[in-house]
């Protein structure tokens, strides 16, 4: 196998202990946030990476972010998508439990 063949196999055997922090934010509300914003989430500093708005037409009774988080070291991870989405661990937290430290990245519109 190359290089390129290898990499993908490599991401479905990941260890338990090498598993990436990474993971789906659900955030019940909007606090104001957007992608390359930077929270407060499980008592550290978490980019969210991507940003999904649900819920503005019909759904729940008010709106929901979808977010992928992760520490900054892991925006090499996420750009190359050496993750896989469907298994990583999924957190559901209140808009006002939630901690802005940046709302969002240099190139967001307001």
């Amino acid at each position: 196998m190359t290089g390129v063949e290898n990499r993908g196999i490599e991401a479905l055997n990941l260890a338990a202990s090498e598993r990436p922090a990474m993971q789906w934010l659900i955030i019940l509300g909007d606090p104001g946030v957007r992608k390359d914003g930077v929270i407060e989430y499980d008592d550290r500093e978490q980019v969210l990476f991507s940003v999904t708005r649900n819920g503005d037409y019909h759904g729940p009774d008010r709106v929901q972010l979808w977010c992928l988080i992760g520490d900054a070291e892991e925006r090499e991870d996420y750009e190359m998508r050496n993750f896989i989405p469907h298994f990583l661990d999924v957190d559901r937290v209140d808009a006002e439990d939630v901690t802005i430290v940046k709302r969002a990245g240099d190139l967001a519109v307001s």
